[in-house]
């Protein structure tokens, strides 16, 4: 066993073959960019292809690739399911697959685990279903998380290479060129399927509405295009936003939304031009209402929003108060309609989001990112991954890249859920090391990081209830008890890459 710098076990072997976390900037080195193979097309070819079948022959797909997919759609999505059982039909096996996310509409990847078809899974993160069958063990071979900047960051180097990328398009013409905003189903940004189709070998797109060319504007242009097919739905856009977002009434929410906003507004960084990143949650969009209150009453304006958008930074670049939204995913349809309509809300893909490789990732400029955790641990370190009970439940998504890169990065949680705390002595599983975390705020009070002492100086006065993380991690034992350990077996079934490609832990099965 080697022991990381957050105080984890990582078998050797997988020490040996990804390294592991010595800290936030052990391993930003420079390299070599990945490069991809490119078949010309000539003068008058067609990429139109009839059906899912001749795109997926015409790729030369073999046992033991990999192919890729993207999460725009969410819970809405409907490709990934319809590739892999046609891949099924046509008896491959040994496939690895690199979706950018996993979701609970792609249960039945649980039944091509059990027959052979899949055998190793990247991604950002695995919902319910599939989350718990990986816990169980029923894959072989363990996931790899990545956060969002590391996929990026792992594509680009060529540490995942995608053999063969399956993207979903809202809308393409015969030629390839694609967009999220017309359509269908629109899903707004496609900045993780961007990456994609910059490296991937072959590209297929698979949309169900065909535009004339050329289809403008441009995500993803026809020189990153193989294939082409049209079917008769690729997703449903009421997906998208189902169980992401949510406007709260929930006083606690409201209460630790409070708190946060009060943060914000009495931060160094809180000033004409700053800039800031909110999650989907009740108590993150919350955040986002109580800072418009005092945006309007102190005549501050932001320079940009950042990230996952929803209508909520959609609504404050309407009246004037953000003056860029810059975009790598969508959780609504608003979101995706500004984009379609607002030259001020701006597109780009995962690489220039959140990469630690890039030549400069926007997450470099961000002031405050505002994120949630399932635990945090009295090292601050937090869990985005594994549920009370050790199963795999949620995704690293921008956490870790966002956190490490902004100046001041804000962990919004409840102090118990139900019946579990939320602050405790250790987490079960480590997504975002500690160092990274600089306040914590819950619906008792905030703790500030030790480390982050110009902020302990600067918040002395504020009209907030202050805490060390340890008092926090008493109040959340006072109310529901010590948490039992949870009681795991030998196998790894995940391993949790930093986002520079090291190990900061792994996960067996329950």
């Amino acid at each position: 066993m080697a022991i990381n710098q957050v105080n984890k076990e990582i078998p050797q072997e997988y020490a040996e073959k990804y390294q592991i976390y010595a800290g936030e900037l052990a391993h930003i080195d420079a390299y070599q960019e990945a490069s991809r193979k490119i078949d010309p097309v000539r003068p008058r070819a067609s990429k139109m292809v009839n059906d899912l079948r001749e795109a997926i022959e015409k790729t030369g797909l073999q046992n033991g690739m990999t192919i890729s997919f993207h999460h725009h759609f969410r819970e809405g999505d409907f490709v990934m399911n319809r590739v892999m059982q046609e891949i099924a039909d046509m008896g491959f096996k040994n496939i690895s697959i690199a979706p950018s996310s996993i979701a609970n509409v792609h249960a039945p990847l649980i039944d091509h685990i059990k027959n052979g078809v899949v055998t190793n899974i990247t991604s950002s993160g695995l919902r319910d279903k599939v989350g718990a069958a990986i816990s169980e063990g029923i894959l072989e071979n363990p996931v790899v998380i990545r956060s969002h900047g590391g996929r990026a960051r792992a594509i680009a180097t060529g540490d995942l290479h995608i053999d063969v990328a399956f993207l979903g398009a809202p809308s393409s013409d015969a030629y390839g060129n694609v967009n999220g905003t017309v359509g269908k189903a629109t899903c707004g940004s496609l900045g993780y399927a961007m990456v994609d189709a910059k490296y991937a070998d072959k590209v297929v797109i698979i949309t169900d509405t065909l535009m004339p060319f050329p289809n403008t504007p441009i995500s993803i242009p026809q020189t990153d295009v193989d294939y082409v097919v049209e079917i008769d739905a690729i997703g449903d856009p009421q997906g998208i936003a189902k169980g992401a977002t949510r406007f709260t009434k929930n006083p606690k929410e409201l209460l630790i939304a409070e708190y946060a906003a009060k943060i914000i507004t009495n931060s160094p960084y809180y000033k004409n031009g700053f800039s800031f990143q909110t999650g989907t949650g009740g108590a993150s969009l919350a955040v986002s209402r109580f800072i418009r209150e005092a945006m309007i009453k102190d005549d501050i304006k932001a320079g940009f929003a950042l990230g996952g958008i929803t209508n909520a930074m959609v609504e404050l670049a309407e009246e004037g108060l953000v003056e860029k939204i810059i975009d790598v995913q969508d959780f609504d349809h608003a979101s995706a309609l500004s984009l379609a309509k607002n030259a001020n809300h701006y597109e780009i893909d995962a690489n220039m989001y959140a990469s630690p490789l890039s030549k400069g990732s926007v997450i470099n400029q961000l002031d405050i990112a505002i994120l949630s955790a399932l635990e945090i641990d009295t090292d601050y370190n937090v869990n985005v991954i594994t549920g009370s009970d050790g199963v795999i439940r949620g995704a690293s998504g921008g956490h870790s890249d966002t956190s490490m890169a902004c100046q001041m990065s804000m962990i919004i949680a409840p102090l118990v859920r139900g019946r579990i705390p939320t602050v405790v002595d250790t987490v079960n599983t480590v997504v975002t090391p500690g160092t990274s975390v600089d306040v914590v705020v819950t619906e008792l009070g905030v703790a500030i990081n030790p480390n982050r002492q110009d902020l302990i100086e600067h918040f002395k006065k504020i009209d907030v209830p202050q805490f060390s993380i340890e008092e926090l991690k008493e109040k959340a034992y006072s109310i529901v008890g010590e948490p039992m350990p949870i009681q795991y077996g030998d196998k790894v079934v995940a391993l949790i890459e930093y986002r520079d490609g090291s190990i900061i832990d792994v996960v067996k099965n329950v």
